[in-house]
């Protein structure tokens, strides 16, 4: 491993490898093919190729080739091993050095003050997956969590089949809105416990890290507004994106949160990713 030290940090040093290690980090546990790594990050494909075999040189990217397609994901079990080499032996072990001073623990449960968890469920437009997760939240727990979603950039109005599906599943749409992530950031937010970005073009653009150091994850699927074909056909669309949110949110609306450390509680949000993703591939 020690070896492996200054490879791994002269490799993260050029600033758009250090933007492919990010974007796959926030991508994780997905395997993000090499096009559209380059469309996000505005590279071409030589040059993508060569900033990609740095990067599995120094054996924090992986590569696996599905039909045509080369995906890249993040190696975390060595990512975690730079980062326990570098905490244990760099910083001597000394949390106080090397975490910054407003992360919370990550061996004890999920502090919380007397009030329900905010989750915020991001996609880019707002008009369809991240407003199904947000009302499937409210009315199937919204006794311990507030709901909320926003989009990077958001569309003027929702989406007439997702408003349709979520009326014809019960859910009060009065309530909903396309809202820009904007209004969940700054000063005066409310702090979010939890935020999850369920579309992979949101999760590959680069926003400031928030504050508190919410619990995050990526629930990335298809976008059913995308979907062609008959009225019907583009329904059906609508109606397997509600199902499959609705799965991934009665699993993380039934883990014990409370009896969860962070990196416990990481683990189980990355797996409910991970099992979408499988599905998905």
């Amino acid at each position: 491993m020690e070896e492996m030290i200054p490879s791994r940090l002269a490799t993260l040093g050029h600033p758009h490898r250090l933007a492919i290690f990010r974007l796959l980090v926030r991508r994780y546990p997905d395997r993000v093919a090499a096009g559209e790594i380059g469309v996000a990050l505005g590279l071409k494909p030589s040059t993508l190729s060569a900033y990609l075999a740095a990067l599995m040189r120094a054996r924090l990217v992986t590569q696996t080739r599905e039909g045509t397609s080369l995906r890249y994901a993040i190696d975390m079990t060595e990512v975690r091993r730079t980062f326990d080499y570098l905490l244990l032996d760099c910083c001597r072990g000394r949390p106080d050095l090397c975490v910054p001073v407003s992360f919370p623990s990550l061996t004890g449960p999920l502090q919380m003050p007397d009030r329900k968890y905010n989750v915020l469920f991001i996609c880019t437009g707002n008009s369809a997956r991240s407003i199904f997760a947000e009302s499937i939240l409210r009315k199937e727990a919204g006794d311990r969590f507030n709901a909320h979603s926003a989009g990077t950039k958001p569309y003027s109005e929702l989406n007439p089949f997702a408003v349709q599906v979520l009326r014809d599943k019960g859910h009060d749409i009065s309530v909903l809105r396309a809202k820009h992530v904007s209004e969940f950031q700054g000063p005066d937010a409310a702090k979010m416990d939890f935020v999850f970005t369920v579309c992979d073009q949101a999760a590959n653009e680069d926003c400031p890290a928030w504050e508190g150091q919410p619990v995050t994850a990526h629930w990335g699927m298809p976008d059913p507004v995308r979907a062609e074909g008959t009225d019907a056909q583009k329904g059906l669309a609508f109606q397997h994106a509600y199902g499959a949110l609705r799965n991934r949110i009665h699993a993380f609306a039934a883990l014990h949160l409370e009896t969860l450390d962070r990196m416990a509680l990481q683990k189980a949000v990355d797996e409910i990713g991970r099992d979408a993703a499988e599905v998905r591939s």
